[in-house]
């Protein structure tokens, strides 16, 4: 009996590791970093990676968003101002929309919200543009990509926080700039190299 319990045990594990590939390995990226470490330092960057590791490297919070004009989630987060206010709003925040997926650039859509216009806006089109899963781009820095919208939030080069599965909410995206702001220092707080 504790063979068979044992076995299936083992079964479902492996069951739960392959469903978690993908976290799995966004999870050893990020933790191939240290403090001190950023995307820019990586060898290995396509032209695209490279310019957006350099913005990404500055001082200043940088939002990288994953997105395509035929995205229904991703027009989602177009309507009601929901890009072009939070843009607004965080004037000192850098904001990179990464047209993938998709043949043209998407500006024409965009500048149908005001969002081209914003001073901290960003566009930028993925030279891979092909839809069909096992052609199409599936990852940037070495991290997966494989939904959108996508969103992504930097300082000094460092990937801080990732939304990988869908509609942004723009309280939560606020948050996030804030949190990413702060000092990650907390007195009494232990560092991942004590807890290991």
């Amino acid at each position: 009996m504790f063979e068979a319990d044992g076995a299936l045990a083992l079964s479902a594990f492996f069951v739960f590791v392959n469903r978690m590939k993908s976290l799995l390995i966004l999870a050893a990226v990020l933790l191939g970093f240290s403090a001190s470490s950023s995307f820019a330092q990586m060898e290995g960057l396509t032209p695209i990676e490279r310019e957006v590791a350099e913005t990404t490297n500055k001082d200043e919070i940088t939002i990288v968003h994953f997105w395509a004009p035929w995205c229904e989630n991703c027009k989602a987060e177009l309507k009601n101002g929901g890009w072009r206010n939070f843009m607004e709003v965080n004037r000192e925040v850098n904001v990179i929309f990464i047209t993938t997926w998709n043949d043209d650039d998407g500006k024409a859509e965009l500048a149908k919200t005001g969002v081209t216009e914003e001073p901290n806006f960003k566009l930028l089109h993925h030279p891979n543009t092909s839809r069909a899963k096992a052609e199409r781009m599936n990852s940037f820095f070495h991290v997966p990509v494989d939904w959108l919208p996508t969103t992504w939030v930097f300082k000094k080069g460092q990937l801080r926080y990732a939304l990988n599965y869908g509609e942004v909410r723009f309280s939560l995206l606020q948050q996030l700039v804030r949190d990413a702001n702060e000092s990650w220092e907390r007195s009494g707080t232990k560092s991942v190299s004590e807890i290991r």
